[in-house]
């Protein structure tokens, strides 16, 4: 019998569960997902403007924890991590992947100016960071926006889903002159459908394009 893929998603808000988990059931339904949630990651970020010593080793031992458990590929869903990621990956012998990085890639092929909504304060700097250094890697002009949409991510951990897609739409109805809009977080994905419909700029979301590009990882890594 042919062993199934095995991908261990891990989360820092149980708010970017559904929305991979959703993804991955379309997109590889042939895999087998295990999510790992540490909340106490997004809390602690919130408490610090740098990535501190402490929650770099957590990412990595995170990590070797889904290697243990026979994962063959790893995927963050949070955004606020991207340097503790990257040494994670340099460290693992399976993939491990930025939340944002394939999304990126798809907002490049869009235009130079890129706009990215995000409800998670922490994660901005870090993801701008991160958008700046593949825009150079890739010999690429784009500058990204960043805009924060405040109130929607305590609407979403409340349950208010209404409110929350409410006020992203409403954020992306303010923003004008640009060729790509990204929603940052993967807890936004269900927001995408109100976006659309409140501007003409395409719409970009990091879970489906996250799930191809580790699918494609995995399948090269053997």
């Amino acid at each position: 019998m042919t062993r199934q893929p095995r991908i261990a998603l891990i989360h820092a808000t149980r708010v970017a569960i559904d929305p991979i988990e959703a993804a991955a059931k379309v997109l590889w339904p042939e895999a087998e997902t295990i999510s790992i949630l540490e909340e106490g990651l997004s809390v602690d970020r919130q408490k610090t403007r740098e990535l501190s010593g402490d929650m770099l080793r957590r990412i990595v031992d995170l990590t070797r924890y889904a290697e243990a458990s026979q994962a063959d590929g790893v995927l963050f869903t949070c955004s606020a991590f991207g340097a503790a990621i990257d040494r994670a990956n340099a460290e693992a012998c399976i993939p491990v992947m930025k939340p944002n990085e394939a999304m990126f890639d798809a907002a490049f092929a869009h235009g130079d100016r890129v706009a990215m909504i995000y409800t998670f304060a922490p994660a901005a700097a870090g993801m701008e960071e991160e958008f700046r250094e593949a825009a150079r890697e890739r010999g690429s002009d784009a500058e990204i926006t960043s805009y924060f949409c405040d109130g929607a991510l305590e609407a979403k951990r409340a349950g208010d889903d209404t409110t929350h897609n409410r006020l992203i739409a409403q954020t992306a109805r303010t923003i004008e002159g640009v060729d790509v809009i990204l929603l940052a977080q993967f807890s936004m994905a269900g927001a995408a459908g109100d976006v659309r419909n409140a501007t003409s700029v395409p719409v970009l979301t990091s879970p489906e394009a996250a799930l191809t590009e580790i699918k494609r990882r995995v399948e090269s890594n053997g």
